[in-house]
């Protein structure tokens, strides 16, 4: 299934459905009298979150949705049937936008989250409604209710524990693949990941979702690149691991490119929980791994790890600290709620 993170619908309530104009007719009732009812309620434009889903590939093709009409009032007081609701299946993580890009309208954060986005209209009155002491035969009716309609965009920030970061060619799928289930396309190009892309990682008694975000370049964030494209994916994530690769002259400077990037960005992506690793140390030497390690623990001011996702080295501890604060974040996030 192919990934598209983004797309734009339109989308439309039902209009309320006309009152009836109907007068009781029947043998040996000699004053009948109005007996129209009111018309039906329209439809609504509802949002649902759902589990099993991870693109909006359905939203690609059909773009337009519009929830049923009310139906018409009837005689004998029968009120007209409610419009069809019409459901938009969303996955977890999505954002519902306004047609500025801007506007947030709702945020499915939770499986069986459900929100009405646009009402349908009220149904229109029947004439028995104008009946009176002065006006004993009513001949108006209600037209019923307008229907709502916008253009929203959906947009998809994946909801992981913690995301991989780091220039193209850092070694990010290459580590998904080692510590999950998870098969990434893996190549010694730059720009092999595309797409962001999840795995379920087991870290000794638990598990926690990890994202491999398609890598960055220095000008990301005006939109050199892939961009800033996937970056709202780890908006969500608790904590990033940024990874560095040790096979390049300047690792300092790799790193310094990528958060400036997530500065620049913001969405408080920088001041996330960041575990920094040196990759790659299996083609290293070690008084390289010492040197690179030491120069990069003075710019970050943070513990570097040695590791090599391709060899399985240093890759627990890692993982321990990723865990540990998938841990925090849903403690923090049953607290919220």
């Amino acid at each position: 299934m192919k990934f598209l993170d983004q797309a734009k619908v339109f989308v439309q309530s039902g209009a309320g459905g006309p009152g009836c104009v109907s007068f009781r007719r029947e043998k040996f009732i000699e004053f009948g009298g109005p007996d129209g009812g009111d018309g039906g309620r329209g439809g609504d434009i509802v949002l649902e979150c759902v589990d099993g889903l991870n693109t909006l590939i359905d939203y690609r093709y059909a773009q337009h949705f519009k929830a049923e009409r009310g139906h018409h009032g009837m005689g004998s007081d029968r009120t007209g049937g409610r419009g069809k609701d019409t459901v938009l299946r969303l996955p977890r993580g999505t954002q519902v936008l306004a047609d500025d890009g801007e506007t947030l309208l709702a945020d499915l954060t939770t499986i069986g989250q459900r929100v009405v986005l646009l009402e349908g209209g009220d149904g229109g009155a029947g004439n028995v409604r104008y009946k009176s002491s002065t006006n004993r035969a009513p001949r108006r009716f209600g037209p019923g209710g307008p229907s709502q309609e916008m253009w929203i965009w959906l947009r998809l920030k994946l909801i992981a524990d913690a995301g991989l970061i780091g220039l193209p060619n850092a070694g990010k799928s290459t580590f998904l693949a080692a510590v999950s289930r998870a098969k990434p396309k893996i190549a010694d190009y730059p720009f092999t990941t595309l797409h962001p892309g999840l795995g379920v990682v087991r870290s000794d008694d638990g598990e926690f979702v990890l994202a491999d975000i398609p890598g960055l370049i220095e000008g990301a964030s005006d939109g050199a690149g892939l961009g800033t494209r996937f970056l709202g994916h780890v908006e969500r994530c608790g904590a990033l691991l940024h990874l560095i690769d040790g096979t390049q002259d300047d690792v300092v400077g790799a790193y310094k490119t990528v958060r400036a990037e997530l500065k620049a960005y913001g969405h408080g992506l920088a001041q996330k929980k960041e575990i920094v690793a040196l990759n790659k140390i299996d083609a290293l030497t070690e008084d390289e791994i010492e040197a690179k390690r030491a120069a990069l623990a003075k710019a970050s001011r943070k513990t570097v790890h040695p590791i090599s996702g391709v060899a399985g080295i240093g890759l627990p501890p890692v993982l321990r600290l990723l865990r540990k604060a998938a841990d925090a974040r849903r403690e923090r996030e049953e607290a919220a709620s």
